[in-house]
């Protein structure tokens, strides 16, 4: 049975890395790999232009009926100064809301060929494969009340809430166990529980989960220490679980010890494992329409789309392997680039992973 799958381009480089994307689900589907339908749906920025919001209802209404999702980008200078609510991130925050997608996994894998490309010195990133598990639907990003007002002396004032259920901290402390049960056996579980009573209470139920798993080696540390921990030694993570806004810093961190944060995919998965797929990049309006974007971390989050929601994980190792391939032959776009590599625009760069898939 054909699974259906919507595609989202957005903004920016969106619209030019799902092309690759989509020429990579075409080849699958050409050589009889896998029966999709594939829909476009309006989104983000470009939504807007056309229909006055990021996220229209019949492109919520495509989305609930597809198997999985796979988004572009989204936001840019031209959206910055309408009302926050009509704003393309709200369309993302909506989207993921109305799915339900709680568990956002963002591995972070440095490929051979790429050590020159990190910020760090190759001997400290070498082998690097850490999966970071963010809770997705919580926390501040969410959290009630929020918004600028006025106070008493007539300053203005911002006001956002953090707040999180122990239920949703069980649900994605869980996945995070999954994962390393799968892995290394590992999960770090990050908080600033010193200050925060809401990830005091986060620290509590990550513990409580971790007693149904004796084989998991479970620790703790604080956001502060994690984030200098990934600088000094990234390698000593597994895997690290974490909430809506730690785990989005740290993930861009992590992206820049990979060489580019061109090269991070991501999943975010309900609880039966439909998903959002996207690279963790913006739009990157300053090279949009250019042909240079870096399409790889869409591609690999295609590989995800494949493994998770689609049940086809021997299709994502291959994928994932084309693009080992393709590194190991010199082939970098301009955000990878070091000495030896011969570069190449995002069009060029997808047909390369198709031929070697």
């Amino acid at each position: 049975m054909s699974k259906k799958i919507l595609i989202l381009a957005g903004d920016g480089v969106g619209p030019e890395i799902t092309r690759e994307a989509r020429k990579l689900l075409d080849a699958l589907v050409d050589a009889g790999d896998l029966a999709l339908e594939i829909e476009l749906g309006a989104f983000g920025g470009a939504a807007i232009d056309e229909h006055g919001v990021p996220l229209p209802d019949a492109s919520l209404e495509l989305a609930r009926e597809a198997d999985a999702v796979l988004l572009g980008a989204v936001g840019g200078p031209k959206w910055e100064a309408i009302e926050r609510v009509r704003r393309p991130e709200q369309g993302l925050l909506a989207l993921r809301a109305e799915l339900g997608v709680f568990a956002n996994l963002r591995p972070a894998v440095l490929y051979p060929g790429l050590e020159a490309a990190s910020t760090l010195r190759p001997e400290v990133v070498q082998g690097l494969d850490i999966m970071i598990v963010r809770e997705l639907t919580g926390g501040i990003y969410f959290g009630e009340p929020r918004g600028i007002t006025e106070n008493a002396e007539g300053e203005r004032e911002g006001r956002n809430t953090l707040i999180y259920s122990e239920g949703e901290i069980e649900r994605i402390c869980r996945v995070a166990f999954e994962i390393a049960a799968k892995r290394n056996g590992r999960v770090c579980s990050v908080d600033k529980a010193n200050v925060l009573e809401a990830t005091e209470l986060w620290r509590t139920v990550a513990t409580e989960v971790g007693v149904g798993y004796p084989e998991i080696s479970l620790s703790h540390m604080y956001v502060d220490n994690a984030g200098m921990q990934l600088a000094r030694e990234p390698r000593q993570f597994d895997v690290m679980v974490t909430s809506n806004l730690f785990g989005d810093i740290l993930s861009d961190l992590a992206a820049m010890l990979t060489g580019s944060i061109g090269m991070l995919p991501s999943a975010s998965l309900d609880a039966n494992n439909k998903g959002v797929y996207e690279a963790i990049h913006g739009s990157a309006p300053d090279i949009a329409g250019k042909g240079i974007a870096n399409p790889l971390a869409t591609l690999l989050s295609v590989a995800m789309m494949l493994r998770y929601s689609l049940e086809a994980s021997e299709l994502a190792d291959q994928v994932e392997a084309a693009v080992s391939t393709v590194l190991k032959q010199g082939l970098c776009t301009a955000d990878i680039m070091s000495s030896g590599c011969r570069e190449v625009g995002t069009a060029e760069m997808g047909d390369a992973v198709i031929a070697a898939l």
